[in-house]
C-alpha cells in the first residue's frame, strides 16, 4: 500500500513539474534579446533558432564576417553588432546603441555565451598572463557587459541567461578555464538574489561536453605542445615526456567525446528566455547529469580519486 502510494505521489510531482515547465510566455515576437559570441557555436545557434521564434534578436559578433554569415541566414528582424567583450569602450558604446532599439520596452534577455578556450594545461606550464586572457573573457567580459546592460532589463523585468559549464561545478583540468566557469557561476548565483526583487530570473546555463568545433582540436593540441616547449628545463624533468604525451592524448579523447547533439544547449537557453518559470540551472548532456554533479557532490577524497585515476604520472612524482 505504502510502495503504491509512493509511486502515485512521484507521478503526480513529475507531472506537475512538466506542466510548470512547459508553460510559455505569450507575445514573443515583442521581445528583444541580446546574445553575445553569435559568430559560431551555440549563441550562432540559438541566434537563429530564436529568430525562427519570432523574436528581436540582437546578435553581438566579434567579426564582421560571422555578423554577415548569420545575417545571410536570418530574417530581416535579426540585428548584428560587433562587440569585443574585453573592450570596455566597445560595451558601453553597444549598450547605449541596444538602449536606442529597445526604447521604453526595455530588454527582456540578455545571454552571456561568449567565451574562450584556451590554456588546457597543467597550472605550472603558465604565466599569470595566460590566466588574465581567458578570465578577461569568461567572467569579466561577461560582467562588464551584464552591467552595462542590466538597467535595460530591470525596465523590462526581463532575464538573464550566463553560460558557465559543467567545469564550473568540477574543476577537472588546469589553467583559467574552471576559474573562470566558477566565477561565472558565483557571480549569478548573486546577481540573481539582488533582482529577485526586481522581478528579473537569472539562469545558468551547465554544458557538458559537446562537440561545437571539433577542427578545434588540432589547434589546442599546438598550444599545449607551444606550453610544454617554453617550459622551464626544471619543469620539463620533473614531470617528463611521457607525461605531456599521455596529456595530450588524454585532451585529445576529451575533445573526440563530446556530445553532437548541439540543440540540448540552445534549447535549455530558449526555454530560460521563454518560459514562464525557467529553471535555475540548466544541465544539458549527460555526462554533466551522470558524472560532473554526482561527483561534485561526493567528498573531496573520492572526488579526487575518481579525476586522477587516468591523470599522467610525472617523471619525478611521490611514489
Amino acid at each position: 500500500m505504502w510502495l503504491s502510494l509512493l509511486v502515485v505521489v512521484l507521478v503526480l510531482l513529475f507531472l506537475y513539474r512538466w506542466y510548470r515547465q512547459s508553460q510559455i510566455l505569450e507575445n514573443l515576437s515583442d521581445k528583444y534579446v541580446f546574445i553575445t559570441g553569435c559568430d559560431s557555436g551555440f549563441g550562432n545557434l540559438l541566434a537563429r533558432q530564436l529568430d525562427r521564434r519570432g523574436m528581436r534578436v540582437l546578435a553581438a559578433c566579434l567579426t564582421e564576417k560571422g555578423a554577415e554569415d548569420l545575417k545571410q541566414e536570418t530574417s530581416s528582424r535579426l540585428q548584428t553588432v560587433i562587440l569585443d567583450v574585453t573592450d570596455n569602450k566597445n560595451v558601453s558604446s553597444v549598450a547605449k546603441k541596444v538602449s536606442g532599439i529597445v526604447g521604453q520596452a526595455g530588454l527582456w534577455g540578455l545571454v552571456n555565451n561568449a567565451g574562450y578556450l584556451y590554456g588546457l594545461t597543467p597550472n605550472e606550464w603558465q604565466r599569470k598572463e595566460d590566466f588574465a586572457k581567458i578570465l578577461d573573457v569568461n567572467i569579466l567580459g561577461l560582467v562588464d557587459v551584464t552591467l552595462n546592460l542590466l538597467p535595460l532589463i530591470r525596465k523590462a523585468r526581463g532575464r538573464v541567461v550566463n553560460v558557465s559549464s559543467s567545469a564550473g561545478r568540477l574543476s577537472v583540468i588546469g589553467g583559467g578555464y574552471c576559474i573562470s566557469k566558477f566565477g561565472v557561476q558565483a557571480f549569478s548565483d548573486s546577481l540573481r538574489r539582488e533582482m529577485r526583487d526586481f522581478g528579473v530570473k537569472v539562469s545558468i546555463i551547465e554544458p557538458g561536453a559537446f562537440n561545437t568545433n571539433i577542427l578545434a582540436v588540432g589547434p589546442h593540441m599546438k598550444i599545449l605542445k607551444r606550453f610544454w616547449d617554453n617550459a622551464p628545463v626544471e619543469i620539463k624533468e620533473s614531470y617528463g615526456e611521457q607525461y605531456y604525451n599521455q596529456y595530450a592524448e588524454n585532451l585529445k579523447v576529451i575533445f573526440h567525446s563530446g556530445s553532437s547533439k548541439l540543440n540540448k544547449v540552445p534549447d535549455c537557453m530558449e526555454h530560460a528566455l521563454t518560459a514562464v518559470y525557467p529553471w535555475t540551472r540548466y544541465s544539458p548532456g549527460w555526462d554533466s547529469k551522470l558524472f560532473f554533479i554526482p561527483v561534485s557532490y561526493l567528498p573531496t577524497v573520492i572526488a579526487d580519486y575518481v579525476l586522477c585515476r587516468e591523470a599522467p604520472k610525472p617523471a619525478h612524482g611521490v611514489v
